[in-house]
């Protein structure tokens, strides 16, 4: 069972996702804010992490830059989920290293599901 960790401060968004998630046998964990996020991330070994960028404390590139420096989460994928759509968003986040950039407003949440399977498949071959 994959275990997914949901960094996203909007509890309702969270929610829902959490529930599509464990409907599809997923383990999930969460946080609101990043900084307990990255906690999350480095002691949780999860198998993927969905980012929020705009988020208490620490924000998403904070948080992804956290996971890619330390030994133990480098090789986790990361999607960034937020609705920040300008180029430049998406340009930083893939190169701080996010597996993909999904915007929120553009994915129904069996979308977001589909893209994590998708993620994760790749991360085995």
């Amino acid at each position: 069972m994959s275990k997914i960790l949901i960094i996203e401060d909007e509890i309702t968004l969270q929610n829902a996702l959490k529930e599509f998630l464990m409907a599809e046998n997923f383990e999930v964990a969460s946080a609101t804010d990043g900084e307990k996020g990255l906690e999350l991330a480095q002691s949780g070994n999860p198998d993927l992490v969905l980012l929020d960028i705009v988020l208490p404390k620490k924000d998403g590139y904070e948080v992804l830059a956290g996971i890619k420096k330390d030994g133990r989460t480098k090789h986790i994928p990361v999607i960034l989920f937020t609705n920040l759509e300008s180029p430049e968003d998406v340009e930083k986040a893939l190169e701080a290293g996010a597996s993909t950039y999904l915007v929120k407003s553009d994915y129904k949440l069996e979308e977001i599901v589909k893209k994590i399977k998708e993620t994760l498949s790749m991360q085995r071959i």
